[in-house]
Formats: structure tokens, C-alpha cells, sequence
């Protein structure tokens, strides 16, 4: 075969490139136009070839990439990702242009994800690119003393036309030179990466030899460059497909997908994994100046964000970063240099606002996209729909999303974004809103990345719409949950996304495994789930009369197990169980709401009363842990359950002097929690604190030390303001004083009359009082 820089109408001529370089791309369309052939092959699976014009069409934007799975298995899937400044975008984009046909000529995609399923992996995001995963650009370039691969070939490469002529291939020419010497150096076959490459070699041969019997010589072939000596070797057809005899094949299925900047930016297809796709982006699409075009760029976001940045600091960094370049021998300033001047004259040496530079602009957030004319299953085409009727356009960058459930198309956006998430499409993330904690509203981030294509892609096994294969996915889930939890949440889950269809079968499940299940924990853990799914059903207007009667009856079983359960726990079983009595009392409080003043008083109390009688139970009952005692006798508190004095004598109790230090420490910090309003409960009851003081006063000193790690766990849960003022009650004469500081001490103790006296003239002005009223009112007071 012909070697790159034979002269025009001789071929083949081998453009051997770096994968996602815009100096590759540029050279890559420079030699193009140079020798005008008959036809572009280009590394990349075969079977694309029936799908490549729609590179061509008014709807593709890159970045996108060929996705292919496997179409018994989509999970088993590999991508071939492509930018605007990738040098096969570049020479597919030029051919459709100019009616040249374009073929791909690497190893079909039935080989390539049978191989890597294999290997075991799931799913399979590297099938092009050779060297045993190294970049033979970056080694020419670190031999000639540069660390960016991409800075050398513009040095090396780009800048030596003029040397050469004007010749366009001379240098592909130069680099199948210093390709060949790598292999010589580095081997071609040693490992399994290199074993596959000449695999891969074998068959680019054999479909260059079918191009060349059809277009005649005259092809442009553009792979990467370490493939180059490869395919200008001379090898047999029967020693080439001997190389390929007992591949393993599946059924593949190719289609074009959106990409990201920020997916390039990690390795995967064609194993470039670049760090610095916008700058790239830069480099392929300024048409001259491209320092002083970049730096008004970081100028431009950073005053957005409110840095002090002006035109003159644009001079400034333009002027160190060529000086930067100067010293370091380079011929022109590289993204090291600029992002050294952008550090000191924009940033005054902060990485803080760096830091953003390099998110927006160095990685940068586009997102491409695919025609509607791409081949797509029914699954992808009917979530794509919905992504338009919704209005919620897939983005690369998180984006916080509110949703209003009592509007329709807010409900209909929760409803497609809980269906995606139980069929394994995490498109969005639920998190907590930022006001409110109404059942009406979500918060969503949505965040879309490439490989959701695959998850969608292999979700199509369940249904042909978004709605059908949740359902169908619903059902599989419940008939093959483990615990009585699992099938709660997703009772819960169905509910969220809206899936009536579904409910029958997790119904059925739901029963059956709560008839089955007598672990205590198991109810009272599943319990509060099920609760909230009656609550969305009234917020989402669900039918839920059949859930509701389940967990009415969950409940009663927890409350005749729960006192049994909680005996002969040990300190972590013991924490573990106080937050399941927690989340059971809120359960309650949802499923059995207190009455309206109006309402009949025995209507829905039922629970609630059973519930508090548990709670005494569990208050009152030796040899249960302090903790779950001291939690109960605090909720019976706070809804006021408890006759006066009864919590006083109940802590006292707790903490006499014959129970174990560390057990009064777990009552106190069961009884006051985790945070929340606990502290003011000291503060505000002057019996609890009196308690509580006499306790911790009277601890032996041996024990102390074994008791302190709960009661700084307790204490230190508190705002400062509470302990603040918990610690100015104990200062003023300590509980029981009735907050009256003894004489001379206290906050009170030191008063400066005369001091306190001088403000009085300026507090006069301020209330608009005359100093003949303030005397009348001084001496009314007196009276």
C-alpha cells in the first residue's frame, strides 16, 4: 500500500491523526483539499456506514457519538464519540459536503461487544484507539520535552508548512515515520490491547482493499496515527482473514447519540480522554488570534460572576502568557501558559475563580444533538416526546428544577422523572426543596449524560412507552423484592410516578410479604413508607382506600410487638430501634391526623391513642434501654400526653441513684434528642434542668469519663444559641433560682448607673420625648 505524501491522484493516502486534535482536524481537512479523493474511510465500525449521512443533516450538532448494543443485551453497549474538532467529524463532514462516499473500516461492532462482554464488562466504553491504551503523541511529545501532546503537534506539525512547501500530506509523511520507529520500540502485539489492535489492523486492510477495488486507488483513509504502518504493510487477504476466522459476534444495533464536553474530558472511545475539550473547541474555530480571543473569553465569564475584570487586564495576561511562552521555548502560548497569566492578573493568584474557568470554558457544558431522523427504539422516540410536551430539554449541566404537584404539567414532569428513575434513568435526582416541606412540591436536579442513552436504550426491553415499561418494571420488582421494605418503597414509588396499572401486583406482594414477616423492625422500618404513599395519594388524587387499610394493619402489629421488641438490645440494635419509634410515631401522626374542633373527636383517633398507650408502655417498663425510654417519654411530651409533673417524675426516675451512669446518659439523650427544640425544653422548664443538673453534679468521677461521649453527642447537637442560653441559666444561680442572680454575681451584679444613665438623653431624641414628659413620667412611676 502507498505510503502518506504521494502525489495528488496516487493513493491511497493515509492520514494518520490524534483522536479529538484540532490541529489532527485542520491538517486532516488541509490534505482533503490537497488530494480530492474518491472516497474517506474512516476508523470506526462498519455498520455505521447506512447511518453516516445524517452527519450531514441540518439537526446534528456535535458532540455525538455512535452508540452500539447489542440487541439481545443493550446494557452491553460502546460508544464512538466525536467533537467539532474530532478529525474523522472533520473528513466525514467534508466527503457529505462534496457527494464523496464515506465508509468505516474498523472492526464491526458485533465483534467488538462480544469481545468486550467477554472481558465482563458492562457497559463497554472503549472500542477505538490502539497503543495498549497509550497515546503514541504524547510520547513524540514528551521525547521532545513538551506535556501537552496537543502544543507539539501544532509546533511540530502545523507550523512546518511553510518548510515544506505547502504540502499537505508531507507531514502525515513525517509522522508514519516516527509511528513506525514507535512500534519498533514498543512491540506490536504484546498484551491484549496490542493482540486486538492487529486484529482490528487485519480487517481495516481488508475493507481499504474492497475500497480500493471500487473507488480505484485515489481513497483518503483517516485513523489514528499509530495505526499508519500498519495499513502501508503488505499483507496477504488469506493471512488477513485468517486473523479474523472464530471472532465471537453478536447482533448489533447502531444510532446516534448526544455527547457532552465534559464526557470527552474522560477516557472513553477512541481512548483520547482529553482534558480540555473547550479549549480544543477554541483552538479548531478561531480564525486568528486565538490568546487574545480565549483571555476576552475568561474576561468576559469571570465579570459575569462579578470579578473585578477589565480590558486592561485582558493586555496584561495576553502580554505574560506570550512572555511565558518565550521563556519556555515554545513558539506559542499553550493552555498551561494562559492559565498561568489568567491565575496572576485576573484571578490575583486565587484557584478559587480558576477553578470556574475551567469548569465553564476549559471543560465547558455543551451538550449535542441528534436529528429526529436517527434511528431510535420506540422507548427512546416516546421519551422524547414527552421531554418536548413537558418543555424539560436535556442539559449537561445540573440544573435545579422546583415542580408544583397541583399543577398538571409539574405533576406530569414528577411523574416522567419517577418513572426514568424506577427504570434505572437517574436523569433527575430528587433533593430537598429549598422552602416548604409540603407533600405538594419537589425539587429535582436534572443532569443528562451520555450514557443514560444505554440505560434507555436497555430499559426498551420492559415497553415500548415510558409508562408501559415502568409498569411492566414495577411488577418484576415486586415479584422478586426481598424484603417487606423493598415492597413499600416501591408501593411508594408507583404511587410517585403514577403508575395505577402496577398497583394490583405490588398490592398482592405487599400482603403477602406482611403476612409472612414477624420481625418488628422489618414492619416498623416498612411502615412509614407505606404512610407516605396515602399521603401522595391525596396530593397526586390517587385512589390509595386499599393502601391505606394495609398500613392501618402494619401498624397494629408493630404496636403489640414493639415493647417485646425493644427488650435485650444492646447500644447500636437499642439507637437503631429509637429512630424506628421515631419514624413510626410520624407514620401515625400521618395516617391518624388529629381531628378538626368541629369533627368528631373519636373520628381517626383511634391509632393515635393506641399508639400513646404503647408509648407509656414503653416510658414506664424496667429493663428496656434508657434511650427508647427516654424517647418515648419525650414524644408523650411533646403532644402532650403526659399530666403535670408526670415527664419530672419520670427523668428523676431515670436518673436516681441507682441507675447506671451510662444508662441515665442514653435516657437524657433519648428524651432530648437529636437537635431540634430539646435544648429550649431546659431551657424553658427549670424542673428538667434542675434534674438534669443534680444528675450530671452527682456522677462519681470514675464513671464521668464513660458517660461524656453521649452527653457531648447530646449537647453539642444543639444551635449555639441554645447552648448559650442553657449555660447564661445555669450562670444566673442555676435551676431552681427562678433566674434571680445572687448579689454581686451574675449578668446583673456590676451595674454602672452612671454609664447606663448617659444613654438616656439619646433615647429621649429617639422616642420623640421632651425632657419635662420623661421627668412627668419618672415621677408617675414613682407614685
Amino acid at each position: 500500500m502507498s505510503r502518506p505524501g504521494a502525489g495528488p491522484g496516487t493513493g491511497p493516502f493515509l492520514l494518520g491523526i490524534r483522536h479529538h486534535g484540532p490541529g489532527s482536524a485542520r491538517a486532516v481537512r488541509a490534505a482533503l483539499e490537497q488530494c480530492r479523493p474518491a472516497a474517506v474511510l474512516v476508523e470506526g465500525p462498519p455498520e455505521a456506514d447506512a447511518i453516516v449521512h445524517l452527519a450531514d443533516e441540518e439537526g446534528m450538532r456535535p458532540p455525538v457519538a455512535l452508540l452500539a448494543h447489542a440487541a439481545d443485551d443493550p446494557g452491553r453497549a460502546a460508544f464512538w464519540p466525536l467533537a467539532e474538532f474530532s478529525p474523522e467529524w472533520v473528513a466525514i463532514r467534508w466527503a457529505l459536503a462534496r457527494g464523496v462516499p464515506v465508509r468505516f473500516i474498523d472492526l464491526p461492532a458485533a465483534h467488538t461487544l462480544a469481545l468486550n462482554g467477554d472481558d465482563g464488562e458492562r457497559p463497554t466504553p472503549d472500542p477505538a484507539d490502539g497503543a495498549s491504551r497509550t497515546d503514541p503523541l504524547a510520547v513524540l511529545a514528551a521525547a521532545a520535552g513538551y506535556d501537552d501532546p496537543e502544543l507539539w503537534w501544532e509546533d511540530a506539525v502545523e507550523h512546518r508548512r511553510g518548510a515544506d512547501g505547502g504540502d499537505a500530506l508531507a507531514p502525515f509523511a513525517a509522522l508514519a515515520d516516527a509511528m513506525s520507529e514507535l512500534r519498533t520500540a514498543f512491540g506490536e502485539g504484546d498484551g491484549s490491547d496490542g493482540a486486538r489492535d492487529l486484529v482490528r489492523e487485519a480487517h481495516m486492510r481488508l475493507r481499504i482493499r474492497d475500497a480500493r477495488r471500487r473507488f480505484g486507488d485515489g481513497i483518503a483513509v483517516v485513523c489514528g496515527a499509530w495505526h499508519v504502518p500498519a495499513l502501508a504493510v503488505k499483507r496477504t487477504v488469506t493471512a488477513d482473514r485468517q486473523a479474523l476466522k472464530g471472532l465471537p459476534k453478536v447482533k448489533a444495533e447502531l444510532s446516534w447519540v448526544p455527547w457532552t464536553h465534559r464526557r470527552l474530558s474522560r477516557r472513553s472511545g477512541y481512548g483520547a480522554g482529553i482534558d480540555s475539550p473547550g479549549w480544543y473547541g477554541h483552538l479548531f474555530h478561531a480564525p486568528d488570534r486565538p490568546l487574545e480571543r480565549w483571555l476576552t473569553k475568561v474576561a468576559r465569564l469571570l465579570r459575569d460572576e462579578d470579578f473585578p475584570v477589565s480590558s486592561a487586564h485582558v493586555i496584561e495576561a495576553v502580554r505574560l502568557a506570550g512572555t511565558l511562552a518565550a521563556l519556555r521555548g515554545r513558539p506559542l502560548a499553550g493552555l498551561t501558559e494562559t492559565t498561568d497569566a489568567v491565575r496572576a492578573v485576573m484571578c490575583d493568584g486565587s484557584d478559587v475563580p480558576l477553578a470556574l474557568v475551567r469548569d465553564r470554558l476549559v471543560v465547558g457544558n455543551v451538550l449535542g444533538e441528534v436529528p429526529d431522523s436517527a434511528p431510535a427504539t420506540p422507548l427512546q422516540r416516546d421519551l422524547a416526546g414527552l421531554q418536548r410536551s413537558l418543555r424539560l430539554k436535556p442539559e449537561a449541566d445540573a440544573r435545579d428544577r422546583e415542580l408544583d404537584l397541583r399543577k398538571d404539567t409539574d405533576a406530569a414532569r414528577s411523574r416522567l422523572l419517577h418513572r426514568l428513575r424506577l427504570l434505572g434513568v437517574d436523569w433527575g435526582e430528587p433533593v430537598r426543596p429549598r422552602g416548604g416541606t409540603g407533600t405538594f412540591r419537589e425539587t429535582w436536579r436534572l443532569s443528562w449524560e451520555p450514557e443514560l442513552a444505554v440505560r434507555v436504550a436497555e430499559a426498551s426491553a420492559w415497553g415500548t412507552t415510558v409508562r408501559a415499561a415502568a409498569t411492566a418494571r414495577a411488577e418484576s420488582l415486586a415479584a422478586g423484592a426481598a424484603t417487606l421494605a423493598d415492597v413499600t418503597a416501591l408501593a411508594e414509588h408507583c404511587l410517585l410516578a403514577g403508575l395505577p396499572g402496577a398497583l394490583p401486583t405490588v398490592m398482592r406482594a405487599l400482603a403477602d410479604r406482611a403476612a409472612l414477616d414477624t420481625d418488628v423492625a422489618h414492619l416498623a422500618k416498612a411502615l412509614p413508607a407505606l404512610v407516605r404513599s396515602v399521603r401522595y395519594g391525596d396530593v397526586r388524587r390517587t385512589g390509595v382506600a386499599a393502601l391505606s387499610e394495609v398500613a392501618e394493619g402494619l401498624a397494629e402489629r408493630v404496636f403489640v410487638g414493639l415493647p417485646a421488641a425493644c427488650a435485650g438490645l444492646d447500644a447500636d440494635a437499642a439507637a437503631t430501634m429509637r429512630g424506628l419509634v421515631d419514624e413510626v410515631h410520624q407514620a401515625v401522626a400521618l395516617l391518624a391526623p388529629e381531628p378538626a374542633p368541629d369533627e368528631d373527636e373519636a373520628a381517626g383517633t383511634g391509632l393515635r391513642h393506641r399508639w400513646a398507650a404503647v408509648l407509656g408502655v414503653l416510658a414506664g417498663r424496667d429493663g428496656l434501654p434508657g434511650g427508647i425510654r427516654g424517647r418515648a417519654v419525650r414524644l408523650l411530651l411533646d403532644d402532650g400526653l403526659l399530666p403535670g409533673g408526670h415527664a419530672a417524675r419520670l427523668m428523676g426516675l431515670a436518673l436516681s441513684a441507682g441507675t447506671e451512669p451510662a444508662e441515665a446518659a442514653a435516657w437524657i439523650e433519648g428524651f432530648l434528642g437529636s437537635g431540634g427544640p430539646g435544648g429550649m425544653l431546659l431551657v424553658h422548664d427549670e424542673r428538667l434542668l434542675a434534674l438534669v443538673d443534680d444528675w450530671l453534679t452527682g456522677v462519681p468521677a470514675g464513671a464521668f469519663a464513660g458517660v461524656l461521649p453521649l452527653l457531648r453527642r447530646t449537647f453539642s447537637s444543639f444551635d449555639q444559641g441554645t447552648r448559650r442560653a442553657v449555660g447564661q441559666q445555669i450562670r444566673r444561680g442555676g435551676p431552681g433560682t427562678g433566674g434571680t442572680p445572687p448579689r454581686g454575681s451574675g449578668a446583673g451584679a456590676r451595674l454602672d448607673e452612671e454609664r447606663a444613665a448617659a444613654v438616656l438623653p439619646t433615647m429621649r431624641l429617639l422616642l420623640g420625648m421632651t425632657q419635662q414628659s420623661a421627668c412627668h413620667r419618672q415621677r408617675g412611676a414613682q407614685r
